[in-house]
């Protein structure tokens, strides 16, 4: 039986590196078969990173099901899994978010969950001394991992780990870091092609705070302007992926990486009250900027209020 590593919904480059980089773990150090898996399209930067290091897109899956034999990483949100999650066998969990609960397993499994900015950076500890097996593109995967997860250690995740793990791999590979780093942001920031829709949920996570249901999305980019231009629409389009989706309320934030501030979307008093309570800002118009503001998992979501 071959294992099926995947993280997320809506996978950015942690979630898509980083079953690539464990799946070469088990094939090949590990002894174990496993395959790669996404499950759904991987944002513009993931896809960038897919190309610059040679791999083949994972196979997209929707389901899973009593047979699988299932590795998650970086989540263990059920929400954020498909939806018979509970029904396959898990057997081992690799995260570096709050622990949600939800999830049930057949028996015991293998849990490590760390306070680190990036899921690569806990498998590289996890790998020990065989981490000097690594080949150049899992490495290369390992360090993109890093630097997104980190908007290039400018999130306040980051970590003392996660920097000298990124320099030690851009050594490695004779990459220049900011230099890469900046390639990797600039295909993050290339959206023209998407619908309103597929922006909002593009690197989005549900989120209930007292009984509101929420789409928290966040678009980082190094081009603001290009999201910002399209903000009535995107306001617009907010009704239709929350009635789809069944969430009361689409937040999104747009991070300005190299500014270091994020933009939220006012549209209703909600949301006006949710930028009050959560960042005390003063709100004046349909949008509001965020000094300082980077990291959905540190500084949005711990602080939400309605």
């Amino acid at each position: 039986m071959t294992i099926k590593v995947f993280g997320h919904k809506s996978p950015d480059t942690d979630s898509t590196g980083s079953p690539l980089i464990w799946a070469w773990y088990l094939s090949e150090i590990a002894g174990t078969p496993a395959e790669a898996k996404l499950l759904g399209e991987p944002n513009t930067e993931a896809a960038f990173v897919l190309e610059k290091w040679n791999f083949e897109k994972p196979e997209i899956i929707s389901e899973v099901g009593e047979s699988d034999d299932v590795v998650i990483v970086d989540t263990n949100n059920p929400a954020e899994l498909p939806a018979a999650i509970n029904d396959a066998n898990v057997i081992q969990i690799i995260d570096h978010h709050k622990l949600v609960g939800g999830l049930e397993t057949k028996g015991p499994i293998d849990i490590t969950i760390k306070p680190l900015a990036c899921t690569a950076t806990i498998m590289h500890d996890m790998m020990g001394d065989d981490a000097a097996k690594m080949p150049d593109n899992i490495k290369g995967a390992m360090l993109s991992c890093i630097l997104s997860d980190t908007l290039e250690f400018r999130s306040p995740t980051t970590t003392d780990v996660d920097k000298a793990l990124a320099e030690k791999l851009a050594g490695e590979l004779n990459l220049d870091l900011g230099a890469y780093a900046s390639e990797m942001f600039e295909a993050k920031s290339d959206v023209s092609a998407f619908s309103d829709a597929e922006l909002i949920r593009m690197d989005s996570k549900e989120y209930a705070v007292d009984g509101t249901k929420f789409r928290v999305s966040v678009l980082e980019t190094t081009a603001p302007k290009i999201v910002l231009d399209r903000k009535a629409s995107l306001m617009e389009s907010f009704k239709a992926v929350e009635a789809e989706d069944g969430v009361d309320q689409v937040l999104l934030f747009v991070v300005d990486i190299l500014n270091e501030e994020a933009t939220l979307f006012v549209p209703n008093d909600l949301v006006k009250t949710v930028a009050e309570k959560s960042f005390g800002a003063v709100v004046e118009g349909d949008a509001v900027v965020l000094p300082g503001v980077m990291s959905r998992k540190k500084q949005i979501i711990p602080n939400l209020k309605v």
